[in-house]
C-alpha cells in the first residue's frame, strides 16, 4: 500500500511541475508578444526630427527622416550577410543642419571594398534610432589601426568619431555608396512550442502514472 501511495504522490508532483512549466511558458509567450507588438508600434510611429534628449526606453526603434551631411572618417564593423558573405557595416559621422553630430549606420560594404573611398556630402536619411546590444564578454577589442570593430559599441564609437552616442540605422539614403541594412526585429518567440512540449510531457507522464498504478493495483 505504501508503494501505491508513493506512486500517486510522485506522479502528482511530477504532473504539477510539468504543468507549471507549461503555464510559465504561456506567460512568457504573452510577455514576448507584448514586447514585439510594442516594437512594431514604435517602428510605425515616426518621430518629428531627432529629439533633443533621446531616451532608449522611449525612443528605440522609432523611425525618423533627417537631412544633413555625411562626413568622412567612417568606422568599419565586421559583419556578414547572406548570401553576400563577410563584409562591414559602415558607421559614419552625420552632421545635422543644427550642428549636432550623430552616428549613421549606412549599411553593408563587401569585404573586398573595405578600404574603398565612400562618397560623403549632403544626404537625406530615412532610418530608425537604435541602441544595439551587440557587445558581450567574448567581443574582442577593436583594431583601431586597421579600423576594424567587432560590434556596434555605441559609446566607444561615438568617442572615436567625436559624435553624440546616438545611432541611426538607415533604411534609405539619397547618397549612394553602401547597401542599407535596416533595423529588423529578430527576437525569437518560441514559447508556444515550449509550452506545448511541456504539456505533451505532462500528458505522457500522466498516462505512464496511470499505467503503473493500474499494474500495481492488479498486482
Amino acid at each position: 500500500m505504501r508503494r501505491f501511495w508513493f506512486l500517486i504522490v510522485i506522479g502528482g508532483l511530477g504532473l504539477a511541475v510539468l504543468l507549471a512549466l507549461g503555464g510559465w511558458q504561456l506567460q512568457r509567450l504573452a510577455w514576448k508578444s507584448a514586447v514585439l507588438a510594442d516594437i512594431t508600434a514604435r517602428m510605425a510611429t515616426p518621430l518629428d526630427g531627432l529629439p533633443a534628449q533621446p531616451e532608449e526606453a522611449r525612443d528605440e526603434y522609432r523611425s525618423l527622416t533627417l537631412e544633413g551631411t555625411v562626413e568622412k572618417g567612417a568606422l568599419r564593423v565586421l559583419t556578414s550577410r547572406p548570401p553576400d558573405g563577410p563584409g562591414y557595416r559602415v558607421i559614419a559621422p552625420f552632421r545635422l543642419a543644427d550642428g549636432r553630430r550623430v552616428m549613421l549606420d549606412r549599411g553593408f560594404l563587401p569585404e573586398a571594398d573595405k578600404d574603398s573611398t565612400l562618397p560623403a556630402g549632403p544626404d537625406r536619411v530615412e532610418g530608425n534610432l537604435l541602441w544595439p546590444d551587440d557587445v558581450n564578454s567574448f567581443t574582442p577589442a577593436p583594431n583601431i589601426e586597421r579600423n576594424i570593430w567587432f560590434a556596434r559599441d555605441v559609446a566607444p564609437m561615438a568617442r572615436a568619431l567625436g559624435t553624440e552616442p546616438l545611432l541611426i540605422v538607415a533604411r534609405s539614403e539619397s547618397l549612394p555608396g553602401t547597401d542599407p541594412m535596416p533595423v529588423s526585429v529578430n527576437i525569437p518567440n518560441d514559447h508556444l512550442e515550449y509550452a506545448l512540449t511541456w504539456f505533451a510531457l505532462a500528458a505522457g507522464w500522466f498516462g505512464m502514472c496511470l499505467y503503473f498504478i493500474a499494474v500495481r493495483r492488479r498486482g
